[in-house]
């Protein structure tokens, strides 16, 4: 099973989209073969959506940030 993320392109009146060749020669994909797509949109997440998401966050950010670095520091050290 392949799963690539792509952009849709436009042919005509039609919408086509574009396998990398490196993942149809890793496939032996042939021209005209039948396949299946499963089509799943990606969520492209924008600042805009997060605006007032956050409003009853009542740390400093500077304490947050200290407190991400060591959970982090916690998990790669």
């Amino acid at each position: 099973m392949i799963e690539i993320e792509t952009k849709l392109k436009g042919w005509g009146n039609s919408i086509g989209l574009v396998i990398p060749k490196d993942m149809i020669t890793k496939n032996d994909l042939k021209l005209r073969q039948r396949v299946k797509v499963i089509i799943k949109p990606v969520k492209v997440l924008k600042v805009r959506d997060l605006f007032g998401k956050f409003k009853n966050i009542k740390k400093p950010t500077d304490q947050i940030m200290r407190e991400i670095d060591k959970d982090l520091d916690s998990k790669f050290f």
